[in-house]
């Protein structure tokens, strides 16, 4: 899932979940310890999870919508709607019961159909939602996707209001931690209707299910705010009455709100780092996140970037060692890799070890600015070019500007035929560009959706949504096909990092760093749970 900068605020959805014991009240001294004021790093893009891609947007539904199951402290699944699973011998048919008495916050109560009409709706071609990929695996989902069968043929049924049947084409390994993410969650059809192309654009234009919700987002205002849901099945184990949410873009505007004691919580740029790193507030999470170039290749991108030669120096110029310096103080760490490190253990080793050392040499932590020019002056040659001109787009964040403009120093300085300008611009925006391609070069992160390669790999595959570059190779394309369907593990393995490779080798995308959070967060706050970015307030209290 897209993760904007700054990372400490923005949160996504992982799977290595992190206990926080450390947050708390806005209000020193003050009588009530039930509003926890908490920021994110970008303006809410949709709550429509259908058509949600991103962290902020999947931060506020996973905190008002539930599904199956929750993940919760160290990605262990938790207890959501469904109260027993049933899975056949041959692993392709799983059988929910869910709870009864949970109810909608329109006063609907939550039933199997939900569960139906929003899994048919997000596959649904018209709906274009681009996460419709990961329903891969259940019956029928690609042909549907494809517009090949009906919306109604998919693997998934309701016998009764209370019994959910589906029903795989093939084992899905990961299934169960899949039914945690909030792409799977149920949707209120009776909102969805009534509100029609308004629905999710505003806190007004919804139906929660979750722990909160959502009160006084407009779709474009800074500040909105979760109230506990008195509809909510297991209300007794929310402990907070409200959280109250800002937009802080800068890391100085939030450090400052943060020291009045006006927020809990403060992500931190590489000064602030060094300055705080023995605070008793510091805290450092792993995201199993990548942050990454795209190089647009499709319709409104550049012929200059479809010549694999240009994209080899540009990879090769940039300075990731001193990249992660000028971000966070080198708390992130330079990525040769489009998977995210310690993501994935392969018989005891990091999966990212099986990637070769040639395609990982395209991206050495501190650059190679002779063998850039080298690639440059055959990339030019081929081109009939003596100079080019690239503009770079990012987030409007501090840190997003920051990295931006250290790769267009790294280039330019190295590279003087190439002039790059930035252009920096809302999260939201920035989203919208790049899902319609219309882009030269792209910053962007990618936090995995569960924890397995594939969740980074399957992106760029050809003609997948979230392939904003619309880099292409068939025989990469097999290679991730034959990952999903074959019955061995070591072949699966190698399937997957002879892909990576491809990608690499060819500079399909440009790896910059893996991701890491760095923030204060206040002392006095328990049960606060981060799976890597995405914050479960469920069971949050304030001591």
């Amino acid at each position: 899932m897209k993760l904007p900068k700054n990372i400490g605020q923005a949160a996504g959805v992982c799977l290595a979940a992190l206990a926080l014991t450390a947050c708390g009240s806005s209000k020193a001294g003050s009588s009530s310890k039930k509003t926890l004021y908490w920021t994110t790093g970008s303006e809410i893009p949709t709550m429509d999870l259908s058509k949600a891609t991103d962290s902020v947007s999947f931060t506020q539904i996973s905190n008002t919508f539930e599904g199956l199951y929750r993940l919760g402290k160290d990605s262990k699944i938790t207890p959501g709607l469904a109260t027993s699973e049933k899975v056949s011998k041959d692993g392709k048919t799983y059988t929910f019961t869910l709870r009864k008495g949970d109810k909608w916050s329109n006063g609907d109560p939550v039933t199997a159909k939900d569960f139906v009409y929003s899994w048919q709706r997000t596959v649904n071609p018209k709906t274009e939602s681009e996460y419709s990929y990961l329903f891969s695996g259940i019956k029928n989902a690609d042909k549907i996707v494809a517009g090949k069968k009906p919306v109604s043929s998919l693997g998934i049924k309701a016998v009764g209001k209370y019994k959910l049947v589906v029903t795989l084409e093939r084992r899905i390994p990961y299934f169960n931690k899949l039914m945690g993410f909030a792409v799977f969650f149920p949707q209120n059809e009776r909102a969805v209707k009534k509100f029609g192309s308004k629905y999710g654009t505003a806190s007004k234009y919804m139906a929660y299910n979750g722990p909160y919700v959502q009160k006084g987002w407009t779709g474009s205002n800074l500040s909105w705010k979760m109230v506990k849901n008195k509809n909510y099945w297991d209300k007794g184990k929310v402990k907070l009455d409200q959280i109250s949410w800002s937009v802080q873009k800068s890391t100085t505007t939030s450090y400052n709100l943060y020291q009045s004691k006006k927020l809990d919580a403060t992500s931190l740029d590489s000064s602030q780092i060094k300055q705080l790193k023995n605070n008793k507030a510091f805290t450092s999470l792993p995201l199993g996140a990548t942050f990454y170039m795209e190089f647009g290749q499709g319709k409104g991108g550049s012929s200059y970037v479809k010549n694999a030669n240009i994209r080899k120096a540009l990879a090769l110029a940039i300075d990731r060692k001193g990249l992660v310096s000028t971000i966070d103080g080198g708390a992130s760490q330079p990525a040769n890799t489009l998977t995210a490190k310690d993501l994935t253990k392969v018989d005891g080793k990091d999966y990212t070890s099986l990637v070769s050392s040639s395609a990982k040499s395209l991206y050495p932590a501190s650059g190679d600015k002779a063998l850039a020019k080298k690639y440059l002056a055959k990339g030019l040659k081929e081109l009939g070019k003596s100079k080019i001109k690239l503009t770079l787009i990012s987030s409007d964040t501090d840190s997003a500007k920051k990295t931006a403009e250290a790769i267009q120093s790294d280039v330019e300085s190295t590279l003087p035929q190439v002039k790059v300008e930035v252009n920096s611009v809302p999260f939201k925006t920035l989203l919208n560009r790049l899902a319609s391609h219309n882009f030269q070069l792209g910053l962007i992160d990618w936090i995995a959706d569960f924890a397995d390669p594939i969740s980074f790999l399957d992106l760029f595959t050809t003609g997948n949504s979230q392939n904003d570059g619309q880099w292409s190779n068939s025989e990469y394309d097999k290679l991730i096909a034959d990952s999903k369907t074959t019955a061995s593990t070591s072949q699966r393995w190698s399937d997957l990092s002879k892909a990576e490779d491809i990608l690499l080798d060819d500079a399909g995308i440009c790896p910059l760093y893996y991701s890491t959070s760095v923030m204060l967060v206040r002392p006095n706050v328990k049960k606060a749970y981060s799976t890597r970015g995405n914050w479960d307030f469920k069971e949050t209290y304030l001591k």
